[in-house]
Order: structure tokens, then C-alpha cells, then sequence
């Protein structure tokens, strides 16, 4: 039976007016650890002598988790550029699984709503696989029918590898994709790959560009928005 705007509110008479499906950034768009992220960077640079300014941590954000590790190695810490990811990563996913992640507004209903209408969902997160299972653990199961992790692809954001690898794993037309983001490296790859993109920022501007949806939130959005951004026509909201 079709689903209607009658018993789904928000929802296109036109199931097919939907997007194939919606890519999530996790970390600023879906959770907000970007504070965690900048604490412990902060700390572990003090820990070895360094000094880690927010500045710095800003400048990090939506980048490979190994460029946050090469600047801190500049700032003394010790190990490779992978061993000091791997023990960023696993103090935030330590935090994450002491207190939960802090939600972003209007993320969860969103999730929830895509979910109800059979619209499939992807994590595309240049965090590592660790701090992403932290994350889903606390979401019913199967909320992401696909998950890429920065530890998983080759070229991370702002390469439209990752947005492109989870397309390939839904086996779905990435260009028929709403993506979720809240870094310009993040917009940069899901406009890359072809997805309808949405920038959310949080903690960095992102401009405005032709093309692309701003929210100031995604408190509100319905999935009637989502079926006019994937059929190309951007929603500004700020």
C-alpha cells in the first residue's frame, strides 16, 4: 500500500520522490563529540610536553584522523601517526560509552522517520570503526544499513571515496543520495560524489554554494524537504 501524507506526515504522495537513501557524517552532523574530540587532543598533547590550541582542533575537524595525529606527533606526542590515532580513538570512544553521545537536534526524529518510510541510511564517518560501534550501540539495530569508517577507505574526506563506497554498499545511484554534513572536507566530499548535499554547520561556517541546502538545523526537516533537495532543489534555512 502506498505510503501517503495522510498517515505519514512530511511524506510525498510519491514514494518514488524519496531519496534512495540518506548518508550520515557522524561526528558534528549525526553527534556531537566534536568537544570530546577537541578535549582529548588537548590533553594528550599537554601529557607530552605539547600545547594543542582550539584553533588547532578546529582545523582538524572533518580530516582523516591521521592528519589530527602528524600535528599532534609536531607537538611531541610519541608513536606513528596510526598509533596516535588509535589511541584518540579509543579515548573517545571510552568517553562515549561512559556518558552517551550528545544527539544532534532533530537528528534522531529524522532517523526515525526515514526508517518508518523504508528509506535505508549509511554512517559516513572518517572516525575509526571503534568509536563508530560506540555510537551505534546506543541506536536500535539495523538504524544504518551500511557503515564506512576512516579506517575502511583509502582516500578519505575531502575525496568522495567514502559517500561513493557507501552508495556501492546500499547498491543504490549515489546522485539519487541526500548527504548529511557538518564540515567544509565533509561537504566537499559528498558534493564530490554526486550526492544531493545538505550542510549543517556546527562549530566551522560552511558557505553557501549553488546547489547546496544550509540548514541551521535539522530540527524540522521532513522527508517532503528531502524529496525536493534529491530531486534539485536546495532548502536554505538559517
Amino acid at each position: 500500500m502506498p505510503l501517503t501524507t495522510s498517515s505519514h506526515p512530511g511524506l510525498p504522495t510519491d514514494r518514488r520522490a524519496l531519496p534512495a537513501a540518506v548518508l550520515w557524517d557522524m561526528d558534528g552532523t549525526l553527534v556531537d563529540t566534536e568537544p570530546y574530540w577537541l578535549a582529548t587532543e588537548e590533553a594528550l598533547a599537554a601529557e607530552h610536553g605539547g600545547e594543542w590550541t582550539h584553533e588547532q582542533g578546529l582545523a582538524m575537524i572533518g580530516q582523516p584522523i591521521t592528519h589530527t595525529a602528524a600535528a599532534l606527533a609536531a607537538q611531541g606526542v610519541p608513536g606513528s601517526d596510526e598509533e596516535i590515532a588509535t589511541e584518540l580513538i579509543g579515548r573517545v570512544a571510552d568517553h562515549v560509552r561512559r556518558v552517551g553521545p550528545p544527539w544532534r537536534p532533530g537528528a534522531r526524529e529524522l532517523l526515525g522517520a526515514l526508517g518508518e518510510a523504508g528509506v535505508p541510511c549509511a554512517l559516513v564517518t572518517m572516525s575509526y570503526r571503534e568509536l563508530a560501534d560506540a555510537v551505534l550501540e546506543t541506536l536500535p539495530e539495523g538504524t544504518f544499513a551500511a557503515v564506512v569508517t576512516g579506517d575502511e577507505v583509502t582516500h578519505g574526506k575531502p575525496h568522495p571515496e567514502p559517500y561513493l563506497t557507501a552508495a556501492r554498499m546500499l547498491d543504490v545511484d549515489v546522485r539519487h543520495c541526500v548527504a548529511v554534513e557538518d564540515s567544509v572536507p565533509g561537504v566537499a566530499s559528498a558534493e564530490a560524489s554526486g550526492a544531493a548535499t545538505i550542510a549543517v554547520p556546527l562549530m566551522v561556517d560552511i558557505p553557501p554554494a549553488p546547489g547546496r541546502s544550509l540548514l541551521r538545523t535539522l530540527e524540522g526537516l521532513t522527508l517532503a524537504d528531502l524529496a525536493d533537495i534529491v530531486s534539485g532543489t536546495p532548502l536554505v534555512r538559517l
